[in-house]
């Protein structure tokens, strides 16, 4: 099926905003989740201080990289050679340096703000079947200014990534999506967890209905924001919210809708996973840097896929170089 769009041959930049976090991956046990109280999968807001005793309850080492949603899919993004920039807030200490430096090296234009309150942080934690439970704490992420996000940081883009985690932030994320609608963006917006949607559903159905282009969704977000668990009348009803619609299913694979029309991406490898953290982010890369070069939607989900499963193989949301060599000869 070939894409409804075809972005201008002079807008080809993909800019994502978003919450600017530090991802402390950690592997434990199903226990270790469960004596948390958290819901597995989930994701739970709490304080810097709660993520460093969790931390130290654990006998492992934790993995630390630059991370968030829309910047786990932006740095994709820049990987994969698209013009890209990344707008957030950070905090003037060591993660916020860290976090810059990462998206820097991955090609990507950081238009950072910083704050004296420390960088947001998300503790990942890996259990034995490659879930992850999430405990964020936002820190400087959380007061980026709405009134700084205005048209002219998006006159050369030709789409606005945002995380659904903005929706907790009613101010940003409708400042975001006008000012986005205003320089002739299209809008792209991932649910990001469950827990999200069934919090903030009201507002994404308002959003929708206005601003957005294009939703990505996995199962358990789909259900919680149609009321449906058969999926393809989940992807019919995504697809009565947005021009496209995406409904991933995990390791069997993925579903495309625009219109009446659909198409199926198969899975990827044998589906195997060491750790299912940005596996969502990534495959969004894939898929959004396909759609603004004017691939088909099954060429966007396979190059998602591809994206997807390289990441599942590595502890965190950072691929390897040689992984992305392999998903370049795909394109």
């Amino acid at each position: 099926m070939q894409i409804p769009f075809t972005a201008p041959p002079e807008k080809k930049k993909i800019a994502a905003v978003g919450s600017a976090l530090v991802d402390i991956c950690l592997t434990e046990s199903d226990a270790f989740v469960t004596g948390t109280g958290a819901a597995k999968g989930g994701m739970t807001l709490v304080t810097n201080e709660q993520i460093r005793n969790l931390v130290g309850q654990s006998a492992n080492k934790p993995v630390i990289v630059p991370g968030g949603s829309a910047c786990n899919t932006i740095l994709g993004i820049g990987k994969l050679g698209n013009p890209a920039s990344f707008i957030g807030k950070r905090g003037n200490d060591d993660l916020g340096t860290l976090f810059e430096k990462g998206v820097r090296a991955h090609g990507v234009e950081p238009l950072l703000q910083t704050s004296a309150t420390p960088t947001g942080n998300v503790l990942s934690v890996i259990t034995p079947d490659a879930q992850r439970t999430m405990f964020t704490f936002l820190g400087a992420s959380s007061e980026t200014d709405p009134a700084s996000v205005t048209p002219d940081l998006f006159t050369d883009v030709a789409l606005v990534h945002v995380e659904g985690y903005l929706l907790f932030n009613h101010d940003l994320i409708r400042a975001t999506l006008e000012a986005a609608r205003q320089a002739g963006a299209l809008v792209s917006l991932d649910l990001a967890s469950f827990t999200v949607v069934e919090a903030e559903k009201a507002l994404l159905e308002e959003l929708c209905a206005k601003y957005v282009d294009i939703i990505i969704a996995n199962e358990d977000e789909a259900r919680a924001f149609t009321g449906l668990a058969d999926e393809p009348a989940a992807l019919k009803a995504l697809c009565a919210k947005a021009d496209i619609a995406v409904l991933k299913i995990g390791k069997r694979g993925s579903y495309i809708g625009h219109g009446d029309t659909s198409v199926t991406i198969g899975r990827m490898g044998d589906g195997s996973a060491v750790d299912t953290t940005g596996a969502g982010d990534l495959w969004a890369a894939g898929f959004l840097y396909g759609l603004v070069n004017g691939l088909s939607l099954e060429a966007c989900g396979k190059l998602g896929s591809a994206c997807g499963y390289e990441v599942c193989q590595v502890i965190g949301a950072q691929i390897p170089e040689e992984g992305w060599e392999r998903i370049k000869a795909t394109i």
